[in-house]
């Protein structure tokens, strides 16, 4: 399925027999009109009296058509169609949630700009799944329910700072339960889970736990670290790892704000697969192919009409 915005093709392949059919039209198109070969085999007299009597007509009459009608056939066939914007039930079936520390370990304005910008970069490659933004710090907050309008997003990740949520400390795992409240109770299918993260907060198994819980829920967990600003690169290690092990358990990729192209490639691809090979891909379009199938049977009706003398 190819979506353009609100219109969509259900089955694009069928667009491949156009230019099989202009070859096969140049191939076998008279040169010379319908009555070239029949000049070669019949005789002249004959030709010119069944002529005379409408019963032979020229090439264009008869091709053309026919050619129209197959175009107006093969269109009809890739499923042109349009969403339909009352089908509220077919919504909750993919979801991408951020997941973005307001700890102190990345609220300073050059990593929390850097984090926003990773985070807009998630949206950008959401697709048409629907997105949400939870915020953490010593407790989790919802900050953008799930939603295929993600405008208000945007602005908001620009706007974070380090007031945001009141509540200080780090609890990772509490933005973990609450992504997993959500999905649930959205009744989400398949949810990418993106924790944008300094790291701090991961001493326990509690947040491993619910990251393999919600992979084993159908869904799957990628990181994107944010580094410390300061010169301690021994920490910096010890929290990208403790990220990694995360995503591990959770199915999904580790990346950092400085390379996050892995996890953002995967979330690409992840879209694309739900799109174009789930069995409901086409539940929730109304399908014109039928209508304009109809509509390519009229120009074979020209091929019945007779003179009137």
């Amino acid at each position: 399925m190819i979506v353009f915005s609100g219109f969509a093709l259900l089955r694009p392949w069928w667009l491949l027999a156009l230019p099989a059919l202009g070859l096969f039209f140049y191939l076998t198109k008279p040169g010379g009109g319908a009555l070239t070969g029949w000049a070669r085999a019949a005789d002249q007299p004959l030709l010119a009296a069944m002529a005379a009597r409408g019963g032979v007509s020229g090439g264009k009459e008869v091709w053309q058509p026919a050619i129209l009608a197959l175009v107006l056939g093969i269109l009809a066939l890739s499923g042109p169609a349009v969403r339909i914007h009352d089908q509220h039930s077919l919504r909750n079936l993919d979801a991408t949630l951020i997941l973005m520390d307001l700890s102190s370990d990345v609220t300073d304005s050059a990593r929390l700009r850097a984090a926003a910008a990773v985070a807009s970069e998630v949206l950008d490659h959401a697709g048409a799944r629907q997105t949400g933004l939870v915020l953490y710090a010593g407790d989790a907050y919802l900050a953008s329910a799930l939603s295929d309008d993600r405008s208000g997003i945007d602005p908001l990740l620009f706007a974070l700072d380090g007031q945001t949520v009141p509540d200080p400390g780090v609890r990772p795992e509490r933005a973990l339960k609450l992504a997993q409240k959500l999905l649930g109770e959205a009744h989400i299918l398949q949810g990418d889970i993106i924790l944008i993260s300094g790291g701090g907060g991961l001493n326990g198994d509690a947040a491993r736990q619910l990251a393999a819980s919600l992979h084993a829920g159908g869904h799957r967990l990628d990181t994107i670290f944010v580094p410390g600003g300061g010169v301690d690169r021994a920490d910096d290690t010890l929290r990208a790892a403790a990220l990694a092990s995360i995503a591990s358990a959770g199915g999904g990729l580790a990346g950092t704000i400085a390379a996050p192209d892995n996890v953002l490639e995967a979330l690409s691809d992840q879209t694309a697969f739900n799109l174009e090979n789930s069995a409901i891909s086409g539940v929730g379009w109304q399908d014109f192919g039928r209508f304009l199938l109809a509509v390519a049977a009229l120009p074979l009706l020209l091929g019945f009409r007779r003179a009137i003398s």
